[in-house]
């Protein structure tokens, strides 16, 4: 069957004291917006509508950033969670199947369990979570064992109500025509004057269908409203992370400082140790190691490869088996062959190294002029001297040697050695006079300020 999803990304969120519309603030290096399209997009849905309202063209880009084909609605004035879906509805004319309704701030609902609410035999289903009645959330009210009667929101509820334990998390599952038809007929007969979504349940029952439950964990339905909620949804994720690569055949030796990304993927029998920070986009096959107080994004690590300590890898960093990268270096698209050796303190820019080469200390390819960036290639099994700076654009041969200390600023053969230094001029006793000269002047200056 079909599927749709629906995704409330409207409000503000004052609570979060900040000009970022609450969706866009960042949980594991993704938008929480992100993270919701995430788990939706598992179900292959057919189409994907966003509705914003605060700062959509923010909100419209995150969206379509993740998924170019997402469709954007505008909820031009806050009237409430049945008033956004129905603007929704604008944008899935002709649309036949099932209708998911997800929340742009809530990150963790995982696919499975939108599964099993696709799965589910009933007319509209809800998803809730039991927690301590003392929470704000809407109650399920339930009629017998396994129907659903109504949802009450808690500010509309009585005190009996209230002491129910059974809370909804917002989350929605319905055919798309009836759920269309159901949320044209709300009102805004309430406390806060707002269409509700959770009353299309009590419309359905009053029609006579079907209105089910399906349960998952509370920290499924972690929703984030203010600062410190983000704090929590952060380290929720990470301890997911951290347990699941455990799991998977990773060893941390240090989990608790390690930070991945809502997309880092690590591969078993790879090591990482302490303090090292995953951004987006990295991958990291198995047996690989990573030291100590690396920070890594956008990049590539193969089989066998070394990384670290302080080690900095940036987006298009692309590391075949083997090589090895040592601490301060740095390295931005630029993509290094087998078996190459990077040892310390070298920044590698736009660049291309042939298997086998070594990359002395210091070296530097330099790529930018200001306004272009320029490409470095160096061929397989070369010797890059340590401090040698490779001006681009330049080719470096393959066996080629470059002499430390060098600037290379023209293209250097297979085989060649290139030296790109002044000749040194040794002054004997110059050293001594100078230092005596410098003594004398910090002498005098101290004289005169006494």
């Amino acid at each position: 069957m079909p599927i749709a999803l629906i995704i409330l990304a409207a409000g503000q969120g004052t609570r979060m004291n900040s000009d970022l519309p609450k969706v866009l603030h960042k949980v594991a290096g993704a938008p929480l917006l992100v993270h919701a399209m995430r788990a939706g997009s598992a179900l292959e849905p057919e189409r994907t509508v966003v509705v914003a309202g605060h700062e959509a063209a923010a909100v419209t880009k995150a969206a379509q950033d993740w998924d170019e084909s997402a469709e954007v609605v505008l909820q031009a004035e806050q009237k409430g969670t049945g008033h956004a879906v129905a603007q929704a509805f604008t944008a899935l004319a002709g649309f036949s199947g099932k209708v998911i309704v997800l929340y742009g701030d809530t990150p963790f609902i995982r696919p499975e369990t939108l599964q099993t609410m696709i799965d589910t035999d009933a007319d509209v289903t809800v998803l809730g979570f039991e927690s301590d009645n003392s929470m704000r959330y809407g109650r399920l009210i339930l009629s017998g064992t396994d129907r659903l009667a109504r949802i009450v929101e808690y500010k509309d509820a009585t005190p009996a109500e209230r002491k129910i334990t059974l809370m909804n998390s917002g989350v929605l599952c319905a055919d798309a025509a009836l759920l269309a038809d159901l949320v044209a007929g709300l009102e805004n007969d309430n406390a806060a004057g707002e269409y509700y979504l959770t009353d299309v349940v009590g419309a359905a029952v009053a029609r006579g269908l079907a209105a089910r439950v399906v349960t998952c964990h509370e920290a499924e339905t972690m929703g984030v409203n203010c600062r410190q909620d983000l704090v929590a949804a952060e380290a929720a994720f990470q301890a997911f992370a951290r347990a699941e690569a455990l799991d998977n055949g990773v060893t941390l030796t240090a989990p608790e400082t390690v930070f991945f990304a809502f997309d880092t993927y690590v591969g078993r029998d790879t090591t990482i140790a302490p303090n090292v920070f995953f951004g987006p986009g990295v991958t990291v096959e198995s047996g690989a190691e990573i030291k100590s107080f690396c920070h890594l994004e956008g990049c590539h690590i193969s089989r066998g490869a070394s990384v670290g300590p302080f080690a900095r890898l940036r987006p298009g960093a692309e590391l075949a088996e083997d090589v090895h990268v040592g601490n301060f270096v740095e390295i931005k698209n630029a993509i290094l062959d087998e078996g190459v050796k990077v040892g310390h303190l070298t920044y590698l820019g736009d660049a291309h190294v042939g298997e086998f080469t070594n990359i002395g200390a210091g070296t530097i390819t330099c790529n930018y002029d200001g306004v272009n960036k320029h490409r470095t290639e160096i061929g397989p099994q070369a010797f890059i001297g340590s401090d040698t700076m490779l001006v681009a654009p330049v080719t470096i041969g393959a066996g080629a040697m470059t002499a430390s200390g060098s600037v290379i600023t023209e293209n250097v053969p297979d085989g060649a050695l290139a030296l790109g230094r002044t000749k040194q001029v040794t002054k004997p006793g110059l050293a001594a006079k100078l230092f005596e000269k410098f003594k004398a002047q910090k002498e005098k200056r101290r004289k005169e300020t006494n």
